[in-house]
């Protein structure tokens, strides 16, 4: 049987290994899914990914499977309930910024904007096919990391939109050698 090449970065743990050979970088389209995804990046700003993985499950129970509506509505004991969980990164700024994030996410939604389409039209509509070196931020993640700011979301700097926007399959960054590659690069147009 041949031997299987991944993404270096997802061959240390079994978690990862499955996270990047079913998910990241398939490209998401479901405005919802793309916001919890976001909002699980924030979570990780100065922490491995892993971490996040590995409490995924208790963050969508906390947070109500990450549904807007449901979150929009947390008040500050709910904030408080979160920061004694502990199957979720305690970090106050971030629960916080998760509650705004889904402020911004309906406050867009009511006037029309899709998140999704939102998203995707910044990103070109169709997968970025990156050649070279992985980055850690580029021009486009800091002109949407400048855009969601601007609309109220938090911890969207240039380097975890940048992490987003790969999970999200809005370009791949799978390396030349690893099978998912071809996979993800067959996804060239928005759904």
């Amino acid at each position: 049987m041949a031997e299987i090449h991944r993404c270096k970065w997802a061959e240390s743990d079994p978690l990862l290994r499955a996270y990047h050979d079913e998910e990241w970088g398939v490209p998401e389209f479901d405005s919802r899914a793309l916001w919890e995804l976001l909002m699980l990046e924030g979570f990780q700003a100065g922490l491995a990914w892993i971490i996040v993985l590995r409490k995924r499950d208790a963050f969508r129970q906390a947070f109500r499977q990450f549904d807007p509506v449901k979150v929009v509505k947390f008040k500050e004991a709910d904030v408080e309930r979160l920061m004694q969980n502990p199957g979720i990164i305690r970090a106050r700024a971030k629960i916080e910024a998760t509650i705004q994030g889904a402020r911004v996410f309906l406050e867009m939604k009511n006037a029309g904007i899709d998140f999704s389409n939102w998203a995707w039209d910044l990103a070109g509509g169709k997968p970025i096919q990156n050649t070279g070196p992985v980055p850690a931020e580029s021009p486009l993640s800091l002109t949407m990391s400048k855009e969601l700011r601007r609309r109220g979301f938090k911890f969207v700097g240039p380097v975890i939109v940048y992490a987003w926007m790969q999970a999200a399959g809005m370009v791949n960054d799978h390396s030349a050698e690893c099978f998912r590659r071809k996979a993800c690069a067959k996804y060239t147009l928005k759904k």
